[in-house]
């Protein structure tokens, strides 16, 4: 079958994919073909009769740290690999214009490390880009790259059903996204408070409510995220 989008995975873990990915609107899409994915079990093409993965560091330190040969071996068992991830700290941020360049990529292989790392030279051999879902460390690479495909998966045409949830959604033109309310439009809180809906949502002028929402992302980048409007 062909995918509009398919992920190949380089792990010691294939048992964590899809994870949540298997469920809701992505699980959905999964199901119909829109996107696919298949895993390699570093583990398989490990050294020795323990299938070791991974060594001590050269020059000390704490940790082991994945062999460069077994991941070599890992991806050259893939019958291509064109877009090729590291998830990495790292790496360079994941964004949303990132993830949309790569949501029209048709293939991607990510590696998932675990460990210290990986050996530096697999990533200079084979042209792997570092990408970082954040500013902190994890065990290892599976948790980011079920983030990375999750964010790619929700831009397949059809996937989330309506164009505009995703044009409107933060960072979609460089904002965050403005708050949402819903029924009641009047709520009692279990604390003794009132708190309504803003008037403006419920008052059926179309042109009033869009100028609400625009001037609202606005103001809540310049309190949550002013490095963004530094950007624009």
């Amino acid at each position: 079958m062909k995918h509009k989008l398919n992920f190949n995975i380089l792990t010691l873990f294939p048992e964590m994919f899809p994870g949540s990915l298997g469920m809701s609107l992505a699980g959905k899409a999964l199901e119909r073909g829109d996107w696919g994915y298949s895993t390699v079990n570093i583990r398989d093409y490990g050294i020795g009769t323990h299938n070791a993965v991974d060594d001590a560091p050269y020059g000390g330190g704490a940790g082991m740290v994945m062999r460069a040969d077994v991941i070599e071996s890992a991806l050259l068992s893939l019958p291509k690999a064109v877009r090729k991830i590291y998830l990495s700290p790292r790496g360079k941020p994941l964004t949303q214009n990132l993830v949309q360049e790569l949501a029209a990529t048709p293939d991607i292989t990510l590696l998932c490390g675990r460990y210290e790392g990986v050996d530096q030279r697999v990533l200079d051999a084979y042209d792997f880009e570092e990408v970082s879902i954040g500013d902190y460390v994890l065990s290892g690479g599976e948790p980011a790259a079920l983030i990375l495909m999750d964010a790619c998966i929700r831009l397949l045409d059809g996937v989330m059903g309506n164009s505009e949830t995703v044009s409107e959604e933060s960072f979609s033109n460089g904002l965050l996204e403005y708050p949402h309310y819903t029924r009641p439009a009047e709520w009692q809180t279990r604390c003794g408070d009132t708190l309504d809906a803003p008037k403006v949502l419920t008052s059926g002028d179309h042109k009033k409510i869009a100028a609400w929402r625009d001037e609202e992302r606005l103001d809540i980048t310049r309190k949550i995220r002013p490095d963004l409007l530094e950007k624009k």
